[in-house]
Order: structure tokens, then C-alpha cells, then sequence
């Protein structure tokens, strides 16, 4: 009985066996046929993309171009040697050829081509190597050493907007300025060229190479005008040249809008070759990253908070200057000897006199006029699209006292930055609106030439009323065409402007001999396009802001004038002369005069150099109606009278 029941056991747990056997063939095959069917290609594809190795193909970084479509960096090609270490035959031999063609070691070569990875770079002598090298190492028809494209940054103006432009680094990564700011945008997506190979890494016989393509970067449009740009850079070299200062930096801006016309500074580097300057010098941008005490630029600020809180009358109040303030116990001295004596608040303004904004400040109190100078920007940085910008530093306003507010309403005892004066005396001048100051205009599809986004401008808030910023404007014009900064005038041009000399702090007190001189300017007064601003540090001779720095903004101001399309204009304040100021007069017209008459009208004004032989005038230069100095040479060219 039990083994009759054991045998019936063993048949049906055998029969069990079979049934559940039957069920997971039957699954198998249906698994087996979902997979082919249905999942087949995929996992073909998984199983191909397992076995392929990629070489890496870079994509074209974007073009960084000016307002007006001029490149300012580019790509060259740059191809870059690479191993595919299993497939070596012979390494020491690879090694003693790449070595002498890329000039490197060849015990560090054959290191790398031995290395137990699937592909490697043959660097630092393969990186990014001349079209020439490239094509000799292909010649070499080295099995496993393949030369990829690769392309490096090449910048075609030097040092042409180095600090706001930055560079890249060997992988073609934004390490300063707008590379690195917009670097996402520029960079692209690389691509690649893939091949079969086995576990070993070695290429199967027979597959096909596949491409993909990369997508290169965006192009970036800068507000920065070359033109404009090369004028700063131009007169920051003279300025360099002629005075031996520590530093210098200037910053072109459009006041209406924000757009950053042009921004350099001195020192400066090449960014093809960032590594042979001192770090100090490439990492800092001094037109956002240098802080110092502003000096009488700064009184601008002032100026407008007693304008739009109807605190003074410019034209029918006086105010008497001794010569010094005396203000809780400190005696705060103006620049003149003596004092300025009476005079309106607009010579006030006109003279830079320091007690008469005092007197300002004094009306304000501390409340109302910190009040207006974090409205207009200070202690907060500005928000350019530019890395390491500075905030400043301003008195807390509990530590705000008497003489506190005396010298903060001159511009003594607050550390701001070039582009927050900058972007704080647009606000004033333009109608009274705060703009974020910029420097990318839009980005481009390098393929289509399509805008795929343009940066528009940016107003923070308004500061002061049209009116009162009506009011800044003439003041400040006023200024150049009759006080201290009159050597920023410019003939035909309708120039407003402020200068600017604050001493250094060396090792926690004031330098009687190192000094920050600067100057503001803008032009047209009435209308202004571009406003400048120019800071020179510790300038060797003489240092006043009118005497170093308004001549430059002058000159940056008459080029980039005419660039801009600004005519000039006859509707402008004479200009008050002072003892050594040479006259502006018009250039007669000389056409059509003998020699003897112009012997007898002109040798009191002018100097003449006369070309070609004949006895009458047949063209001039300068033309008639030019303004020019008292005792300028005009050429003549001389003719015979046919008629």
C-alpha cells in the first residue's frame, strides 16, 4: 500500500513538473517573441551604443560680436591628438613618434597611450595643435592615434576690451568677463564621432563610423561699440604714457538706456595669453571691482536731493564761502585758499566749493539725504552682467553725525565704485530714472543669424522728477563752460560735466601726496547719448581732477561724438576764459582772396602754410566755419586767377 501510494505521489508530482515546464517553455517563447518583436531594435541599439567608443567632436563656441556686428572673439581651429590605448600595436614606438612631433617627453607620452582607458588625450603638447602639426600626425598613420577637431578662442584686437570680454580655458570653458558670465550660451553641445569596438577596445572589422553632430554655441551681441572702445583704450594708453599712474579706467555708457558703450582699464592683458599677466590683472575689472572715495563727482547726488526736496535756488541764492566750515568740532577746508567769497549756489556748483555743500547736506540732514544716495544706487551693487562687481561702503546711519553728513555731502567718507557713479549720474542727468547697467545686447543663432533673445533695458526706479534732472543738466553744463571743468569744453558740442579729486587712504589715513582724480562728462547737455567716466589713479605731477582727467573725457567725447551721429550745434554756453586759455574762433573763408589781402586781415589769428605757386587762394584746411584755437595754421593751396 505505501509504495502504490509512493508511486502515485512520484506520477503526479512528475506530471506537475512537466505541466509547470510546459508553462515556462510556453512563457519563454512568448517572452522570446515580445522581445523580438517588440523590444528587438531597442535593445539592438543598447546593445550596439555598449560597444561603440566615442571621439568627442567640440562644438564651435559662439561668436562675441559689438553693437554693429564686429567680432571681437572667435574660434580657429585647434585639433587635438588622441589615444585609443587597445588599439596600440606597438606603444614604445607610438610614444618616440608622437614625443618628437609634439615636443613632450617620451616617457610621459608613452604613460599616456598605455593608460588602461578607452580613449585619452595626448597633452599638454596635443592640445589644441597648428592645422600644419595636425596633418603631419595623420601622415604618421599611427594605428590608434587619432587627431579630432577641436577649435580654440582666438581674440583678433589684443587687448581690445580684455577685462569685459575675459577668456577661455583649455577646454574651451568661460573663465572671466562675458565668456564666463554667458558661457552656458556660448558653449554649445559637443558631438562625436563613435565606432564599433570589442571588449578590448580594438575596432571591428567592417563596422561603420557614425556622426553626431554637434550644436555650437549661440553668438553674443555685446552694447559695446568697437569704435567707442578703441577711443577709451587710446587715450587710457596716452594717459598711462604721459602721467605714470598706478591705474587708470574709463566707462562709456549710454544714459538713457544703460548699454554700456566701451569700459576698459589700465593695466590690461591679452587674453590669448592671460598666463603671462599677474592674476590681480586679469581677475579684477577695476570699472566694477575698485572701490575709493568718489570726491566732488559725488556732489552730484547732492546737488539733486537739495533740487528735488526744493531746498535751494541756484540762480537768486547766495552763499559766502571764508574759505572753511567749521562743523562739530572739525574744520572742513575748500580747495581755494581764501574761499570763493559770495557767490550763487550755481557758482557754488560751478567752483565745486566744499563748505557751500555743506550747507546743502546741512539742509538735508542725514535722513533725507543717505535717503536719495541708496536710491540713486550706492551700497548695492548695480546688477551689470559681469562677475565680481563691488558693493561700496556707506556710514550706517546711526554713526551718522555732524561731520559724518558734511563729508558725505562732498564725497568724503563713502567707497563707491566707477559703474555705480556711472549708472548714479546718468539717473540724474537722463530725466531722473535708475538703469541696471549692461553689457550683452542679444544672442544670436549662429546658423540663421535669428535673435533668440535681446536684453532690454532695465529701469530699477525713478530717482528725481524730469524737472529737477532739467535742472542738474544745465548746472553741470554750466560747470564746464564756466568753472572747474572747463577743460572737458568742446567747441559746436553742448558738454556738461563734474570733476572729481579725492585723497587716498593708505594704511588707514589720508595721503598728503596720493590722490584719485576722475571726472564725469556727457554730451549733448540738453539731450545726452554717451556719458564718460574717467578715474586715474595716483597720477605723477600735478593731480586735479580738471586739470588730468577732464581733458580725457573731452577728447574720448569729441571722437565718439561724431560716431554716435551727435552734429555739432552752435546753441551752446560760451566758455568763460581764464589766464592761459587759448580763444575759440572761426575759420574765415579765404577762397577767392589774394595773398596781400589775406597778409592784411589775418595775421592777428592765424598762422598760414601755403601750398602750389600763384597769387590767389584755391582751397583751404580747415574749411571755412570751423572753430578752431586762436593762432591755428590754416593751409591754403595756391592758384592763378583765370578769370
Amino acid at each position: 500500500m505505501r509504495n502504490r501510494i509512493s508511486g502515485l505521489t512520484v506520477r503526479r508530482r512528475l506530471f506537475r513538473i512537466l505541466i509547470g515546464g510546459i508553462v515556462a517553455f510556453l512563457a519563454l517563447i512568448v517572452r522570446l517573441g515580445y522581445v523580438q518583436l517588440w523590444e528587438g531594435d531597442e535593445l539592438a541599439a543598447r546593445a550596439e551604443a555598449s560597444w561603440r567608443r566615442n571621439i568627442p567632436v567640440t562644438a564651435k563656441r559662439g561668436e562675441i560680436l559689438d553693437r554693429n556686428g564686429v567680432r571681437l572673439a572667435y574660434n580657429i581651429s585647434s585639433p587635438t591628438v588622441m589615444a585609443i590605448p587597445a588599439q596600440i600595436r606597438d606603444p614604445g614606438e607610438t610614444a618616440e613618434k608622437l614625443a618628437l612631433a609634439l615636443d613632450m617627453k617620451k616617457e610621459d607620452v608613452y604613460r599616456l597611450v598605455t593608460k588602461r582607458e578607452l580613449i585619452v588625450r595626448i597633452q599638454p603638447g596635443g592640445r589644441k595643435i597648428s592645422a600644419e602639426k595636425a596633418a603631419e600626425i595623420r601622415a604618421m598613420n599611427l594605428p590608434g592615434i587619432v587627431v579630432a577637431e577641436d577649435n580654440k578662442r582666438y581674440y583678433p584686437y589684443g587687448s581690445l576690451a580684455a577685462h569685459v570680454l575675459g577668456f577661455t580655458g583649455i577646454d574651451n570653458q568661460g573663465l572671466t568677463g562675458v565668456e564666463l558670465y554667458y558661457d552656458q550660451m556660448l558653449s554649445g553641445i559637443s558631438g562625436s564621432v563613435s565606432f564599433l569596438a570589442d571588449a578590448g577596445g580594438r575596432r571591428m572589422p567592417g563596422s561603420a563610423d557614425v556622426y553626431h553632430e554637434p550644436k555650437d554655441g549661440l553668438h553674443l551681441q555685446l552694447t559695446i561699440d568697437y569704435m567707442i572702445q578703441t577711443i577709451i583704450e587710446r587715450e587710457l594708453d596716452d594717459a598711462m604714457a604721459r602721467l605714470e599712474p598706478n591705474a587708470a579706467l574709463a566707462i562709456a555708457m549710454n544714459p538713457n538706456t544703460g548699454e554700456i558703450l566701451g569700459m576698459a582699464s589700465r593695466p590690461t592683458y591679452e587674453p590669448d595669453r592671460y598666463r603671462e599677466a599677474p592674476p590681480e590683472v586679469y581677475n579684477r575689472n577695476l570699472p566694477i571691482w575698485m572701490t575709493y572715495e568718489p570726491g566732488s563727482t559725488f556732489k552730484i547726488i547732492t546737488l539733486a536731493a537739495a533740487l528735488e526736496e526744493g531746498k535751494v535756488d541756484l540762480h537768486h541764492e547766495r552763499f559766502h564761502d571764508p574759505g572753511a566750515i567749521e562743523v562739530g568740532g572739525a574744520r572742513l577746508r575748500c580747495w581755494k585758499k581764501g574761499g570763493h567769497g559770495s557767490q550763487t549756489f550755481l557758482e557754488v556748483i560751478e567752483n565745486s566749493c566744499n563748505p557751500g555743500f555743506v550747507a546743502l547736506g546741512q539742509r538735508l540732514g542725514k535722513e533725507t539725504l543717505f535717503r536719495y544716495i541708496r536710491d540713486f544706487g550706492f551700497g548695492a551693487k548695480t546688477g551689470i552682467d559681469l562677475k565680481g562687481e563691488e558693493n561700496g561702503i556707506l556710514f550706517k546711519l546711526d554713526r551718522v553725525g555732524p561731520v559724518e553728513l558734511a563729508t558725505t555731502s562732498f564725497g568724503q567718507g563713502v567707497s563707491v565704485t566707477p559703474i555705480q557713479q556711472v549708472a548714479a549720474i546718468s539717473a540724474a542727468i537722463n530725466g531722473g530714472t535708475l538703469y541696471r547697467p549692461h553689457v550683452a545686447k542679444a544672442l544670436i543663432r549662429p546658423d540663421t543669424g535669428e535673435v533668440v533673445q535681446r536684453f532690454e533695458p532695465q529701469a530699477v526706479r525713478r530717482v528725481i522728477s524730469p524737472e529737477t534732472s532739467k535742472k542738474i543738466r544745465e548746472a553741470l553744463e554750466s560747470v564746464v563752460a564756466r568753472g572747474t571743468g572747463r577743460n572737458a569744453f568742446i567747441d559746436g558740442y553742448r558738454v556738461g560735466g563734474k570733476t572729481g579729486t579725492a585723497q587716498k587712504v593708505v594704511n588707514g589715513r589720508y595721503s598728503p601726496t596720493e590722490h584719485i582724480v576722475s571726472f564725469i562728462g556727457f554730451a549733448p547737455a540738453d539731450d545726452p547719448q554717451i556719458i564718460v567716466y574717467v578715474a586715474v589713479d595716483n597720477p605723477k605731477g600735478i593731480q586735479f581732477g580738471g586739470v588730468v582727467s577732464a581733458p580725457i573725457v573731452r577728447n574720448i567725447l569729441a571722437d565718439a561724438l561724431p560716431e554716435l551721429g551727435v552734429k555739432p550745434r552752435k546753441d551752446q554756453l560760451e566758455r568763460k576764459l581764464t589766464y592761459g586759455d587759448t580763444p575759440i574762433v572761426t575759420v574765415p573763408n579765404l577762397v577767392g582772396k589774394s595773398v596781400s589781402d589775406l597778409y592784411e586781415d589775418l595775421n592777428m589769428n592765424f598762422n598760414l602754410a601755403a601750398s602750389g605757386s600763384g597769387t590767389i587762394v584755391i582751397r583751404q584746411a580747415p574749411a571755412a566755419g570751423e572753430r578752431v584755437e586762436r593762432g591755428s595754421t590754416i593751409r591754403i593751396y595756391l592758384g592763378r586767377d583765370d578769370a
